[in-house]
C-alpha cells in the first residue's frame, strides 16, 4: 500500500545517526567527520560533517544540496573536472561555519558509485523521495552538538535550488526548523517542462538566431548556413539540409522552417515521453512537476536569499532567476540578492554558451557566497 506523503515523513523523522567519526583534522583548519543517516527505506547514506578546526561551542551550518541525477556528497563533475561542493566548503569554513554534504539516495560512495539496488536508484516518486531526503539531512544537522539549529542555511545547485526551496517555503510539512537562509546556484525558476523543452528543443532555435543568423532578420541564407555549421556537429547538418527550406525561397526560416524539423526530429511535442529520455528521467519530470517550482514557493520564505545564475546557462536561463528574484521582492522579502554572471553556463564556471564544459564554481561565486555568509552569519547571532 502506497503510504501518504505524512506517514512516509513520520517515518523519516527517525532518522539517526548510525555511526560518526572521531573529527580529523587537516592542514586547511577543517575538522572533518565521517557520519552516516538513516534515510529510511533500507538506506543509510554516507555524509562528512566539517567544522574550523579552532571552532568551540554550536555553530552555524550550511548543508549542500545537489543537482539533478546521481551524485555524491561533492557533486563530482564527470571527465575529471572537479567537483562543484568543495571549494565552497573551504569558503564556508573560513568564515567559521560548519557544512554537512551527503551522498544521494543509491549513491555509495566518491566518484559517483552506485549500488546496484535498483530500489534505491529509482524510487517510485524520485523528486518526493530526494526532498524527504533532504529533510532527513536537515533534521540530523539540527541534533548535532556541533550544530546551532537556529542557524542552518540550505545551498542548493540545479535541482538543489527546487529542493531548498520547498523545504523552506513549508518547514514545518517536513518536520524541520526554518533555516536561516538560502542559496541558490542555477535556478529552477520555471516549470520543468518549460525547462526541459528548451534543454531539448529551445536551445537549437535560440543558437541558429545567435550564432547563424549574423543579420538578424530570422532567415538563414546558404552563406549563413554553411559558415554557422563550421564546428558543429553533424546533426545540425541534417537539421539545416536543404528539404528544410520547404518554401524554396533559397532561405530557412528559423522559427517556422528550422523549428519545424527540430519538432520532428526531438518529438518534443509527445513530452514527457521522448526518444531520448530514459524511463527514470520520464519518471523524474513527472514527479517534480506536482511540486512548486522556487518561484512558487520561496515567496513564502521571509529569511535572506542570495540567488546566482549564469548568462550563458542553457539548463536552467538566467531569465527564471530573474522571474524568482522577482517573486521573492513582490512577496515583501527584503532581504534577497541576484547575481547573473556574463559568460558562465550551469556549473558556474567561464564556458562557450552553445559547447559548455563542466567546471568547478568560478571564483568570482565563491566570493559573492563567502562574503554573503560572513554578513548573515553576524545578522544570525
Amino acid at each position: 500500500m502506497k503510504k501518504s506523503l505524512s506517514t512516509t515523513i513520520g517515518i523519516l523523522t527517525a532518522g539517526a545517526v548510525l555511526a560518526a567519526g572521531v573529527g580529523v583534522a587537516h592542514a586547511d583548519g577543517i575538522q572533518r567527520e565521517q557520519v552516516r543517516i538513516d534515510f529510511g527505506k533500507g538506506w543509510v547514506t554516507k555524509a562528512e560533517l566539517t567544522y574550523p578546526s579552532s571552532a568551540k561551542g554550536r555553530l552555524p551550518l550550511v548543508i549542500f544540496l545537489h543537482g539533478s541525477g546521481h551524485n555524491d556528497m561533492n557533486q563530482t563533475l564527470p571527465d575529471g573536472r572537479g567537483a562543484t561542493f568543495p571549494p565552497l566548503v573551504r569558503a564556508a569554513t573560513q568564515e567559521g561555519f560548519a557544512t554537512l554534504r551527503f551522498n544521494k539516495r543509491g549513491v555509495t560512495d566518491i566518484g559517483p558509485v552506485e549500488s546496484t539496488d535498483q530500489n534505491q536508484l529509482l524510487p517510485e516518486h524520485p523528486y518526493e523521495q530526494i526532498q524527504l531526503d533532504a529533510a532527513s539531512v536537515v533534521r540530523f544537522a539540527a541534533r548535532s552538538s556541533k550544530v546551532d539549529p537556529s542557524r542552518i542555511f540550505l545551498l542548493g545547485h540545479s535541482e538543489g535550488t527546487n529542493v531548498a526551496a520547498n523545504l523552506a517555503a513549508t518547514p514545518q510539512k517536513f518536520g524541520i526548523p526554518k533555516p536561516a537562509g538560502v542559496v541558490e546556484m542555477g535556478v529552477v525558476g520555471l516549470p520543468v517542462k518549460q525547462l526541459l523543452t528548451f534543454q531539448i528543443y529551445g536551445r537549437v532555435l535560440v543558437q541558429l538566431h545567435d550564432e547563424f543568423d549574423v543579420d538578424g532578420d530570422g532567415q538563414l541564407t546558404a552563406t549563413e548556413v554553411t559558415d554557422g555549421l563550421v564546428g558543429q556537429p553533424p546533426e545540425m547538418a541534417a537539421l539545416l539540409a536543404p528539404k528544410t527550406d520547404k518554401n524554396h525561397d533559397g532561405r530557412i526560416a528559423i522559427d517556422t522552417e528550422a523549428g519545424a524539423v527540430l519538432r520532428e526530429l526531438t518529438h518534443i511535442d509527445d513530452y514527457p515521453n521522448l526518444p531520448d529520455l530514459d524511463p527514470y528521467t520520464i519518471s523524474y519530470a513527472t514527479d517534480i512537476a506536482r511540486f512548486p517550482t522556487v518561484s512558487q514557493a520561496l515567496p513564502k520564505f521571509s529569511g535572506p536569499v542570495l540567488m546566482l545564475n549564469g548568462e550563458n546557462d542553457l539548463q536552467t536561463p538566467a531569465r527564471a532567476a530573474i522571474v524568482a528574484d522577482a517573486a521573492v521582492a513582490a512577496a515583501g522579502n527584503k532581504d534577497h540578492k541576484i547575481v547573473i554572471y556574463p559568460g558562465m553556463a550551469h556549473t558556474m564556471n567561464i564556458t562557450p554558451k552553445f559547447q559548455p564544459v563542466f567546471g568547478e564554481p568560478d571564483k568570482q561565486v565563491i566570493t559573492e557566497i563567502q562574503g554573503w555568509l560572513k554578513a548573515h552569519r553576524v545578522r544570525s547571532q
